[in-house]
C-alpha cells in the first residue's frame, strides 16, 4: 500500500470510512467520525478522494453522484434537527429546536419546562429517534405518573414506532428480575419508589437514557427525604443513568431548595441546593429549556396560539338553594370550631374532611347531598376512628378529587356535636331542591351563546356533578349526546323515572367519539385534564364548577389550547357572585393579573406566568384560603373580605416570587424564531421522495404510484435482511397518513427500507458528475471538529459551495442544497471527460472552502472541511 498521508480517505471493515491522522508503518491512526483508532495497515482500503477524481478528469455515473449527494445531505439535516423522523404529526420549529438543543452533546442532561400543549411527547420522540438510530440509546427508561404510563406507551408507538414494555409488579415477582430482560421500559415512578421494587431496579444494568414526566414530583424537601426523589438520586449515585431528560410545566414549586435539588438531579456539576439560588440561576441556560405558547411559531414565523377568551357566566340561587347554602355554611363553621379545639393529626384530619365537604357543596347540591346521605348512613353504625387517608399526598388531581368525594362516607370522624341530627336537617333541605339553577343556566348558555351543534367540553370536579350534568344534557339534547371521562371509567346516572343507569366508558373511547363527532358533549372530571387531546374539533369549554386550585383550570384549558387548535379557545366560568367562593375567586384573579403585569413590565417577551406562580405556591395554600374565607371571614367580617384576602395572600406572588420567576425565565434556554428561524430546515418528509426514487432506480427497482401510495419490490441484494419485506405497497411521505398501519407505510428515517437506501447510497464511490437542471457547480464538503472528546453528538455536517449568484452567497446549509438537488435529474450522456473549465471551477471551490464555512456558525470548536462531491451542470450551462 502506498504512503498513507494525512487526511487520506480510507475504509475499515469494522469502523467504516475515515481519514488518516498518522501513518506509523505497520499500524495507522485513523479518525472515524469522532473516534480515533489505531488499526493495522493491512486492514485498510484506500478510498479515492475527490481531488484525485478531479485530476483523473473522468466523471462518475450521475445517478450515483446525485443519489449519494442527497443521502449525505439527508443524514446531515436529520442528525442536527430530526426533521425527517417518522412522527405522524406535523413538526414545529420549537420542537425541532428542542431536539437539536438536547441531542447536540452526549451524554445529555436537560430539564424541559415547556407550557402545557406544546408537544412534550413529540419532543421526547424527536430526541430519542436519532439517538436510537445511531446506537447511542439501547436501554431506555421512561418514568411517569401511573395514569400517564399507558399514554406514553401508546403515543410513542403510534407516533414514532418506539415500542416500550410497561412495568408491572406482577411481571417482577419471580427469581428472574424484570429488568434483566427489558431494555425499553415505561414505568410508574410511584410504583418504583417502593423499597422492594426499587432495589431490583437499582441492581439492574445502567440506562443509556432516562426520561421523566411530571418531574416536579422529584423535588426534595430541605429536612425530609422523599421516596420519589431518593429513587432518582440513588440511580444517579449507583451510576445507573447516562443521560437524563426531565419534563415539567411547573419546575419551581415555591421552595428554592426543592428547585435546586431537582436541578441537581439534572446537572450535579452545576447546581447545589445548599448554595445561594441567585448564584446558580445564570447556569440554567445550560440545563433548562422553557418555551411558552405566546412565542412559539410555525416555520413562517406566524404565532401558533391565539389568546384564550374567558367569559364569566353568572347565575343566582333559588330561595331553597340559598337556605341550604346558609345551613351548610353554619355546619362547616361549627365543625371548624370543634376541630380547632383538638390538636395534632385529629385536628388536621377533621379540617381536611370539612374542606372536602365545602368543595362538594361548591360543586353542586347533587354532589354534597350524595355525600351527606352516604355519611349519614355510615355514621349510624360506624365506630369513631381517625383515618390518615386524608393526610396522604395523592398522585394526580383526579385522585385528589375522588378521595375528597369518598371521604365523607369513609372517615368516621366526629365533626360536630349532634352531627347526625344536623345531617338530617341538611339532607331534608337538599331533597327539597328538584332542579339546580346552575344547571339551568348551563343549558341556557348552550342554547343562546353557542352555535348550534358546537362541540363542547365541560369540566366538573366530582362524579356526582358529572352525572347531574349528563342527565340534564341528555334530557334537553337527546340520549347519547354526551360522553364522560373520569378516574374509574364508570358513572351512575339518575334517569327521569328515578332509576339509576350505571355506565362504563373508557377515556380513550370517550375522547375518540367526541373527536370524531359522534357525541357533541364531553363531560370530564380532572382525569381528562391531562393526557387527552381534544383540540381536533372543539374550541369551547365550560367550567361547571370552579376548583379551589387554579392550576386545575390551566390543565383543563390545556386540553383544547394546544397545537392543532385552529380557533381561539372560548372558556366559560359558571359562578354565583353572591357566594363567598366566587368573591374569593374574583380576588384571586385580580391578584394573578397584577402579578402578571408586574412581571411583564420587566421582561422583554410576554409570557403567561400564572401557571408557574400558582405552582410555586402549592395546592394546600388555596384550600386554606377558600376554607378560611368561606367560613370565618364571611361570617365574622363581612365587607372586610378584601382586607383579609390581601393580608392572607401577602406572600403569594410577592416580590420574592416575581423575582424568582423573572430570574428563572430570564436565564433559561428558549426557542427564538427571530434568532434561529433562518437556520431551521424548510424541509419535511416529502423532500425525501426524490432521493427514494433515485435510490430504488440505482438498485434496479422502479417506484410506482398507486391510489393508495407508492409501491416497490425490495432490491434483490437486500432480501437477506430480516428487517425488510419482499415488497412494499401503500408507502407514503405524508405524516397525516390514515390507517392502523401508518407506521409501516410512513416513510422516513427509521423505516428499514429508507434506511437501507441511505446506507447503500452513502457508501457509493461516486465523486463527480454532471447533473441536469443545475445552474452552477456545487461542491459538497463534510465539516468535522478537529477537537475530539467534546461530547458532540453530531460529528459531521455537510454544506454546499457555489459561485456567488444573485444572493451573493457562496456557502449553503445542507437542507438548502437538498431542496436544490431535488429539482435536478441525472444526464444519460455523462461519460465525456471533464473539460478544462469544469476542472478549474471545481478547484476554485476547493480554494474558497476554508473561508466559506466560517459564515455558517457551525457548532464545532475547530471546524475542518473535507471535500466530498462535485456536482456539475450540463456543459454550456
Amino acid at each position: 500500500m502506498t504512503d498513507l498521508h494525512e487526511d487520506r480517505p480510507v475504509r475499515h471493515p469494522r469502523h467504516g470510512e475515515g481519514r488518516v491522522v498518522a501513518d506509523l508503518g505497520e499500524t495507522v491512526v485513523v479518525r472515524f467520525g469522532a473516534d480515533i483508532e489505531q488499526v493495522e495497515r493491512d486492514e485498510l482500503v484506500v478510498v479515492r478522494s475527490l481531488a484525485e477524481a478531479v485530476a483523473q478528469g473522468v466523471p462518475d455515473n450521475p445517478l450515483e453522484v446525485l443519489t449519494r449527494a442527497q443521502a449525505l445531505l439527508i443524514r446531515s439535516v436529520n442528525d442536527q434537527w430530526g426533521v425527517f423522523s417518522r412522527s405522524r404529526v406535523q413538526l414545529l420549529p420549537h420542537q425541532l429546536w428542542v431536539c437539536r438543543q438536547v441531542t447536540q452533546h452526549w451524554p445529555t442532561r436537560w430539564l424541559v419546562a415547556d407550557d402545557v400543549g406544546l408537544g412534550k411527547t413529540i419532543e421526547a420522540g424527536l430526541i430519542l429517534l436519532p439517538l436510537m438510530a445511531t446506537g447511542r440509546i439501547r436501554r431506555l427508561l421512561i418514568l411517569a405518573p401511573a395514569r400517564l404510563v399507558p399514554q406514553w406507551r401508546a403515543r410513542l408507538k403510534s407516533m414514532f414506532d418506539i415500542r416500550l414494555q410497561e412495568y408491572t409488579r406482577e411481571q417482577d415477582r419471580g427469581k428472574l428480575s424484570f429488568w434483566d430482560t427489558a431494555s425499553q421500559v415505561v414505568a410508574s415512578f410511584h410504583t418504583l419508589r417502593q423499597p422492594a421494587v426499587r432495589e431490583r431496579l437499582l441492581q439492574a444494568e445502567s440506562w443509556d437514557m432516562v426520561m421523566v414526566d411530571e418531574a416536579h414530583h422529584f423535588q426534595a424537601q430541605e429536612r425530609i427525604s422523599t421516596q420519589t426523589y431518593d429513587l432518582l438520586r440513588e440511580l444517579q449515585e449507583r451510576d445507573r443513568i447516562q443521560s437524563l431528560v426531565m419534563f415539567t410545566g411547573t419546575p419551581h414549586r415555591g421552595k428554592d431548595f426543592g428547585f435546586l435539588a431537582l436541578m441537581r438531579l439534572v446537572r450535579p456539576d452545576l447546581f447545589d441546593p445548599k448554595k445561594p439560588v441567585q448564584d446558580q440561576l445564570p447556569q440554567l441556560r445550560e440545563a433548562m429549556i422553557r418555551n411558552n405558547k405566546a412565542l412559539v411559531t410555525d416555520l413562517e414565523g406566524r404565532k401558533l396560539f391565539q389568546p384564550v377568551r374567558t367569559k364569566t357566566v353568572d347565575y343566582a340561587y333559588t330561595p331553597a338553594e340559598a337556605r341550604f347554602y346558609e345551613t351548610m355554611s353554619d355546619f362547616i363553621l361549627d365543625g371548624r370550631a370543634y376541630a380547632l379545639s383538638l390538636t395534632g393529626r385529629e385536628q388536621s384530619a377533621r379540617m381536611l374532611l370539612l374542606i372536602a365537604l365545602q368543595k362538594l357543596a361548591a360543586s353542586s347540591i347533587a354532589a354534597i347531598r350524595s355525600a351527606l346521605e352516604r355519611r349519614r348512613a355510615m355514621l349510624a353504625d360506624a365506630a369513631d376512628r381517625v383515618s390518615e387517608k386524608m393526610l396522604e399526598e395523592t398522585e394526580t388531581l383526579d385522585e385528589a378529587a375522588e378521595q375528597e368525594e369518598a371521604a365523607p362516607s369513609q372517615i368516621a370522624l366526629t365533626l360536630i356535636q349532634g352531627e347526625v341530627e344536623r345531617l338530617d336537617e341538611l339532607i331534608a333541605l337538599a331533597r327539597e331542591i328538584r332542579t339546580e339553577s346552575k344547571i339551568e343556566r348551563l343549558i341556557e348558555l348552550i342554547e343562546t351563546e353557542l352555535p348550534k351543534s358546537e362541540p363542547l367540553l365541560l369540566f366538573t370536579e366530582y362524579k356526582a356533578t358529572q352525572a347531574l350534568v349528563i342527565a340534564a344534557l341528555e334530557a334537553r339534547f337527546g340520549q347519547g349526546c354526551a360522553g364522560f371521562i373520569n378516574g374509574d371509567e364508570r358513572l351512575a346516572i339518575r334517569e327521569p323515572d328515578g332509576s339509576v343507569d350505571v355506565r362504563t366508558l373508557s377515556r380513550e373511547v370517550a375522547a375518540d367519539e367526541f373527536n370524531c363527532g359522534r357525541t357533541r358533549f364531553l363531560v370530564s372530571t380532572e382525569a381528562g385534564g391531562e393526557g387527552i387531546d381534544l383540540q381536533e374539533r372543539c374550541a369551547s369549554l365550560v367550567h361547571v364548577d370552579l376548583p379551589w386550585n387554579p392550576m386545575r383550570l390551566h390543565q383543563r384549558v390545556g386540553r383544547l389550547n394546544r397545537y392543532g387548535q385552529k380557533r381561539a379557545v372560548s372558556v366559560f366560568l359558571l359562578r354565583n357572585p353572591a357566594t363567598v367562593e366566587a368573591r374569593i375567586w374574583a380576588l384571586l384573579e385580580e391578584k394573578l393579573a397584577r402579578i402578571q403585569a408586574a412581571l411583564s413590565a420587566s421582561m422583554e417577551e410576554t409570557e403567561d406566568i400564572a401557571q408557574l406562580v400558582i405552582g410555586m405556591q402549592g395546592g394546600r395554600f388555596f384550600d386554606e384560603i377558600f376554607a378560611e374565607g368561606v367560613n370565618d371571614v364571611a361570617r365574622n367580617r363581612g365587607e372586610r373580605l378584601e382586607e383579609w384576602f390581601d393580608a392572607r395572600t401577602a406572600t403569594f406572588g410577592g416580590r420574592d416570587a416575581i423575582e424568582t420567576v423573572r430570574s428563572m425565565l430570564g436565564q433559561v434556554a428558549r426557542f427564538d424564531f427571530g434568532a434561529v428561524g433562518g437556520s431551521m430546515p424548510q424541509t419535511d418528509l416529502p423532500d425525501l421522495e426524490p432521493f427514494f426514487r433515485n435510490a430504488m432506480m440505482l438498485m434496479g427497482r422502479r417506484v410506482k404510484q398507486g391510489e393508495d401510495g407508492l409501491s416497490v419490490v425490495t432490491p434483490e441484494e437486500w432480501k437477506h435482511s430480516l428487517d425488510l419485506k419482499p415488497r412494499y405497497g401503500g408507502l407514503s411521505f405524508d405524516r397525516a397518513l390514515p390507517g392502523n398501519e401508518r407506521m409501516i407505510r410512513l416513510l422516513g428515517i427509521g423505516h428499514p427500507l429508507l434506511d437501507h437506501a441511505l446506507e447503500e447510497a452513502a457508501r457509493r464511490p461516486a465523486l463527480i458528475g454532471r447533473i441536469r437542471g443545475l445552474e452552477r457547480p456545487i461542491l459538497l464538503a463534510g465539516v468535522e471538529d478537529e477537537v475530539t472528546g467534546t461530547g458532540g453528538n453530531v460529528h459531521r455536517i455537510v454544506v454546499g459551495l457555489q459561485r456567488p449568484g444573485s444572493a451573493g452567497r457562496t456557502c449553503f446549509a445542507d437542507w438548502e442544497v437538498l431542496v436544490q438537488l431535488n429539482k435536478c435529474r441525472f444526464k444519460d450522456d455523462w461519460a465525456a471527460p471533464l473539460s478544462t473549465m469544469e476542472v478549474a471551477e471545481t478547484r476554485a471551490l476547493f480554494e474558497i472552502l476554508p473561508d466559506a464555512i466560517s459564515t455558517l456558525g457551525l457548532p464545532f470548536r475547530r471546524p475542518k472541511a473535507i471535500p466530498l462531491l462535485s456536482l456539475l451542470p450540463e456543459p454550456g450551462k
